[in-house]
C-alpha cells in the first residue's frame, strides 16, 4: 500500500512512478518472453489506464492504436487482440514466476477484458504471497491526466502548427514525397481552418490527389499515402525532429492531425539498451519494434540460408571474402485446409498448394521455404511452431471449399510473430465454365501477386517495421522501392549510398547488385547526383546489372536492370529480347511489368505498352507514379488525351523532372494552357540542359523519329524554348538512319 504519510497529491505521482517503473523493468528483463507486438500492448494499455482512460480500453482501440488495423476492424472476425492478450498474460505469469517474483508491484491483465491490474506486494518476506492477497495499487480515475510541464502549457496555436509544419515538410529527413507534403499540408490547414470534419477518403482523393467525382474506395490511393504519410512522420521525428518543440501526428484510423508539445529526453548511453519510462511511450515502442524485428531477422539470416554460398558445411563457409546473401522476409506456406465434398476435393486442395509453392518462390525478394518442409506441417499448423521451429516471419494458409462445380479457396497471411492476420481473401470459380488447371494456376497467380509483389502485403509490413539502419542490407531494397515511387535527386543519393555499403558487405547479394545498377543508370538518364571521371555511370550501371545475374541468373530483378541498361546503351533489341525472358519467367512482378512496358512504349509499341501498364498498375494500384505516368504519355500518344490528363494527374511526381516535361506536353494538347505552362517553367529549372539537348536525350531513350517529332512540337505548344532547327535535325538523323549500310 502507499504510504500513509504521503499527500493526497503525492498519492497519483507516487502511483505512477512505481508503475511505471515495473513496466521499464518488465520489458528489460530476458525472461519477459513477448513479442514485438506484446511489448507494445502492454506498454499502451499501461500508459492509457495511467492516464486514466481505461476506459478507452477495448478490442478495437488496442487493434487500431497498437495493431495498426484500420477502421474496419472487427473484433468477430480478426482474433489479433484476443491472441495477443492471451499471449500476454501467460508472459507475465512466466515473468512473476521466475525472474519477477520479488517484484515489488505485479501487473496483471485479468480474463473478460484488458484493462491492467497493479497490485503492491509488501516486504520482501512477502514477495511469494499469491497475487489475488496483494492489495490493489490506487488506478487513476477516468480523466485524470499525469501531471507534466507539457500539460501546463496551453494547447499549440495556428501560428506554433504552421511553423512546425514548414519546418517538416522542408527537412530532407522528411522523406514524403510530393504526395506526403501535399497531403500533409491539406490535412493540417483543413484542420486549422475549422474544417476537419470534410478530412475524408473522398475530400483527399479530389482535392489532394485530383481523382475525378467517380473516385471510390476501391481505389486505394489514400489508404496507401496516408501510410507513407505516417510512416515518413515517424522517421522524421526519430531523426531530425526529435527535439522539435512540437508533434504532428496523423493517427491511424482517419486522416485528421493531431498537435501536441513534443517533450524531448535527452539522450542517455545505454538508451537503446535500456530505455527509462520518462522516455515519450512513441520513441520508445518504435525502438524496441526496431530492435525486435532486427532480432528475428538476424535469427532469420542465421538459420534460413537458402544459397549453398556461406552455408555451413559448404566448401566455401570458411572463406572471408565470401559472404552469404542476407535474408529477407521468410514465408511458410502451410498445405490448404480440405473443406470440401466428394472424391476430387483433395485433389483441389493439394493442387492449389502446389501452385502457390510454384508461384511465390519467383519472387526474389522473399525466401519460401521448400515443398518437403511446407508439407509436413498439418494445415492448421500454429505459428508459434512456424516462428520456433523454422524461425520463419511469415505463414500462408487457407482452405479449399468444394460444394458440385463450385469451388472457394481462402487464402491468408500471417505474422508468425504473433498471429495476427495480415491479409485475407477468398477467390470463387465454377468447374463447369474453367479448368482444375487453370483455376489453380489463377489463384496461385493472384495471391502471389497480392502478397509478394515489391509493393505487396509483405514489403509494406515490414516497411512499417524497419530494422536500424546499421542491419540495413535488407533496409536498402526497402528503400530502392520507396525511391522508385518517389524519383527524387534527395532519396537518390540516400539509396545509391546504401546499396554501395551493402554490396560492399554482402558482394554476393544479386538483388543489391541489380537495384544499384538501376540506380546508377538514374545518374546518367535523369541527371541525378551523376558522378564524374570513370567508369561512367552507364558502365557501371551494364557492371552491376551483369553481376547480379552471374551471382544469380533467376534473379528477376537483375534481369529488370540489365534489360534497362541495355535499353540506355542503345541495345534496343538485346534490351526486349532480356525484358521479354524476364517476363516469361514471372509475368506477376509488376515492378518488372512496368518497366518492360515502359520500355516498349518508348520504343514505339505503344499499344503493347499500354496494355502491359494497365496490367500492372491494375495488380498493384499502390505501385510508383513512374508508371502511371508512361500510360498518360502512352495514352497522348494514342491520341486518347482526356485519358492522358487524368493520367498524369494520379502519376503526380513533384520532385522528378521529366513528370513535369510530360504534364507539360498532355495539358498542351489538351487544352490546358495554363496547367501546361505551369508545368514546363517548372521542368525548365528543374533540367534546362534537357531542352538544350533534346534531341539526344529523346535519341537515348528510344524514340522514334516520328515520335520525337511529335515530343518537340508539344513541347513548342506548351511554350518550352525548344531551339530552333531541332525538326530538321531528327529528321537528317532518320533519313540517314534509313540508308542501306
Amino acid at each position: 500500500m502507499i504510504h500513509a504519510a504521503e499527500s493526497e497529491a503525492e498519492k497519483p505521482q507516487s502511483t505512477d512512478a512505481r508503475c511505471l517503473a515495473q513496466l521499464s523493468r518488465i520489458r528489460q528483463s530476458a525472461e519477459f518472453d513477448a513479442t514485438d507486438r506484446e511489448h507494445r500492448f502492454l506498454q499502451y494499455v499501461v500508459e492509457e489506464t495511467l492516464a486514466g482512460r481505461g476506459g478507452r480500453i477495448k478490442a478495437y482501440s488496442v487493434a487500431v492504436e497498437v495493431f495498426g488495423r484500420d477502421s474496419t476492424f472487427d473484433p468477430q472476425n480478426d482474433p489479433i487482440v484476443r491472441i495477443a492478450a492471451s499471449h500476454l498474460r501467460r508472459s507475465l505469469e512466466r515473468y512473476y514466476l521466475t525472474a519477477g517474483k520479488s517484484d515489488p508491484v505485479v501487473i496483471g491483465i485479468p480474463k473478460g477484458g484488458y484493462v491492467p491490474t497493479f497490485s503492491e506486494r509488501g516486504s520482501p518476506e512477502d514477495a511469494d504471497a499469491t497475487d489475488s492477497a496483494t492489495p490493489p495499487m490506487q488506478a487513476p480515475a477516468p480523466g485524470r491526466r499525469n501531471a507534466s510541464a507539457a500539460s501546463a502549457l496551453p494547447p499549440p496555436g495556428p501560428d506554433d502548427v504552421r511553423v512546425q509544419l514548414e519546418r517538416i515538410v522542408s527537412s530532407k529527413e522528411f522523406h514524403g514525397g510530393g504526395r506526403g507534403a501535399a497531403l500533409l499540408r491539406y490535412i493540417v490547414e483543413e484542420t486549422l481552418v475549422g474544417r476537419a470534419e470534410r478530412i475524408k477518403g473522398y475530400s483527399i482523393a479530389i482535392e489532394v490527389f485530383k481523382r475525378d467525382e467517380s473516385f471510390t474506395q476501391d481505389d486505394p490511393v489514400v489508404r496507401i499515402e496516408a501510410a507513407r504519410l505516417r510512416r515518413a512522420l515517424e522517421r522524421y521525428y526519430l531523426v531530425a525532429g526529435q527535439n522539435d518543440p512540437l508533434r504532428i501526428e496523423v493517427p491511424k484510423g482517419g486522416y485528421g492531425p493531431t498537435f501536441r508539445w513534443n517533450n524531448p529526453v535527452p539522450a542517455e548511453p545505454d538508451r537503446a539498451a535500456a530505455p527509462d519510462s520518462s522516455e515519450p511511450a512513441t520513441r520508445r515502442r518504435r525502438r524496441y519494434g526496431a530492435l525486435l524485428v532486427a532480432g528475428v531477422l538476424a535469427v532469420a539470416t542465421a538459420i534460413l540460408g537458402y544459397s549453398t554460398i556461406g552455408r555451413p558445411g559448404s566448401p566455401s563457409a570458411l572463406r572471408v571474402d565470401t559472404v552469404r546473401v542476407p535474408d529477407g522476409p521468410t514465408l511458410v506456406i502451410a498445405p490448404f485446409a480440405n473443406l470440401g465434398e466428394g472424391p476430387n476435393a483433395e485433389l483441389y486442395t493439394d493442387g492449389v498448394t502446389e501452385e502457390l509453392l510454384t508461384a511465390l518462390p519467383r519472387f526474389k525478394e522473399i525466401k519460401v521455404f521448400g515443398r518437403e518442409t511446407s508439407k509436413s506441417l498439418p494445415p492448421d499448423v500454429d505459428v508459434s511452431q512456424v516462428r520456433d521451429e523454422l524461425g520463419a516471419r511469415y505463414l500462408l494458409a487457407g482452405g479449399v471449399r468444394t460444394s458440385g462445380s463450385r469451388i472457394r479457396v481462402t487464402a491468408r497471411l500471417l505474422d508468425a510473430s504473433d498471429g495476427a492476420i495480415l491479409w485475407s481473401e477468398d477467390y470463387d470459380n465454377d468447374l463447369r465454365s474453367r479448368d482444375l488447371v487453370a483455376i489453380q494456376s489463377d489463384v496461385a497467380s493472384k495471391v502471389a501477386t497480392a502478397v509478394a509483389q515489391p509493393y505487396g502485403i509483405i514489403a509494406q509490413a515490414d516497411a512499417a517495421n524497419p530494422p536500424p539502419d546499421d542491419l540495413g542490407a535488407y533496409r536498402c531494397t526497402l528503400r530502392f522501392y520507396d525511391y522508385r515511387a518517389e524519383l527524387s535527386v534527395e532519396r537518390h543519393a540516400e539509396v545509391r549510398a546504401c546499396l554501395e555499403s551493402a554490396v560492399a558487405r554482402y558482394p554476393t547479394y544479386a538483388t543489391a547488385w541489380a537495384m544499384l545498377s538501376i540506380v546508377y543508370l538514374d545518374e546518367e538518364r535523369f541527371s541525378f547526383n551523376p558522378k564524374s571521371g570513370a567508369p561512367t555511370a552507364m558502365e557501371r550501371a551494364l557492371r552491376a546489372a551483369r553481376r547480379g545475374i552471374q551471382l544469380d541468373p533467376g534473379n528477376t530483378r537483375g534481369r529488370q536492370a540489365l534489360m534497362t541498361a541495355l535499353f540506355f546503351n542503345g541495345q534496343y533489341t538485346e534490351a526486349m529480347r532480356t525484358g521479354e525472358q524476364a517476363l516469361v519467367m514471372n509475368p506477376n512482378d509488376t515492378e518488372l511489368l512496368g518497366e518492360f512496358a515502359t520500355r516498349l512504349a518508348m520504343g514505339g509499341q505503344w499499344h503493347r505498352g499500354a496494355e502491359l501498364l494497365d496490367r500492372a498498375i491494375a495488380l498493384n494500384p499502390g505501385g510508383g507514379g513512374y508508371y502511371h505516368g508512361t500510360r498518360a504519355l502512352a495514352a497522348y500518344m494514342l491520341g486518347d488525351y482526356p485519358a492522358a490528363a487524368a493520367g498524369i494527374k494520379q502519376a503526380d511526381l513533384q520532385k522528378f523532372p521529366l513528370f513535369h516535361a510530360v504534364a507539360a506536353v498532355i495539358y498542351a494538347e489538351a487544352g490546358m494552357p495554363a496547367e501546361a505552362r505551369r508545368a514546363g517553367e517548372t521542368f525548365m529549372r528543374m533540367r534546362p540542359d534537357f531542352i538544350l539537348n533534346i534531341q539526344a536525350e529523346l535519341t537515348t531513350r528510344n524514340y522514334t523519329p516520328k515520335d520525337q517529332l511529335r515530343l518537340v512540337s508539344g513541347l513548342r505548344k506548351a511554350g518550352l524554348p525548344i531551339p530552333g532547327g531541332v525538326e530538321a535535325a531528327i529528321a537528317r538523323a532518320a533519313a540517314a538512319d534509313a540508308r542501306p549500310h
